[in-house]
């Protein structure tokens, strides 16, 4: 009974996942078609604004060309900040200023938008000063903001690589750190081998060699007594032998006497 209940249990959160999948799979695919959509009703605007511009000259020609230097300013400064907004936290608040610039920009095309069906040419004239002024302080925003983005992020470039540039430096001296410590050896200055090792001072410093061990220059016992007479060659110049007591002539041994 446990083993179906588990079963079941996985069927379900199988189902679930599926579902959820299958929802989110959708969500970007519609996602994916309203930009599609969106790029492509702005491409046929912008296109039909270029044509009119330079196919109806006067008023109607210069309402195209205010929409087309304003959808493209924003455009510009908008895809600037979306670039730079994921390396640069500080541009939140740039973000702001944005999107309160792009709701007058979409009421000013909007208004451009309905004077191009306006069939009266003067009302179009008269209105058309103060839609330049609108369209030309909305446009020096927007590429003031875009700019300083651009050099913003321009600089933060500059900085990084300075920095990037020091820690190399520092780690090619790190890996050349054999130069210092070869100048530093002793064989470096005397032409020795590393095999010669250090030296310690002149030859006059140096200790004299020790003597041979006495196995083997003690003398054999088979040895006759001038042979212990004799100095050894390991006995240095100031240690004389030893000799026996000689007897002069006029010495005689004594002898002791017979008692038989």
């Amino acid at each position: 009974m446990e083993a179906i209940w588990i079963l079941l249990s996985l069927f379900v959160l199988i189902m679930l996942l599926g579902v959820y999948a299958a929802v989110r799979t959708v969500r970007a695919a519609k996602r994916g078609i309203d930009r599609t959509v969106h790029q492509a009703r702005r491409t046929v605007e912008e296109t039909r604004l270029r044509a009119r511009q330079l196919a109806q000259p006067g008023a109607g020609g210069e309402l195209a060309q205010l929409r087309l230097s304003l959808r493209g300013s924003m455009r510009a400064t908008e895809q600037a900040l979306q670039a730079a907004a994921p390396q640069d936290r500080s541009l939140s608040e740039s973000l702001g200023l944005f999107r309160r610039l792009s709701a007058h920009a979409q009421d000013l095309d909007a208004d451009l938008k309905r004077l191009e069906q306006e069939p009266d040419k003067a009302r179009i004239a008269a209105l058309l000063p103060e839609l330049r002024q609108r369209t030309g302080r909305i446009t020096h925003s927007a590429d003031s903001l875009r700019w300083a983005v651009q050099e913003r992020t321009q600089r933060l470039a500059h900085d990084d690589l300075d920095t990037l540039g020091q820690e190399i430096e520092m780690e090619a001296g790190a890996l050349r750190h054999w130069t210092t410590a070869d100048a530093e050896q002793p064989w470096a200055e005397a032409g020795e081998g590393p095999g010669a090792g250090p030296r310690t001072g002149s030859g006059a410093d140096r200790e004299p060699a020790s003597p041979p061990s006495s196995s083997s220059s003690s003398p054999s016992p088979s040895l006759g007594a001038a042979s212990r007479t004799e100095p050894h060659s390991w006995q240095q110049p100031w240690q004389k032998p030893r000799r026996e007591p000689r007897q002069e002539p006029w010495q005689e041994s004594t002898r002791p006497e017979n008692t038989a």
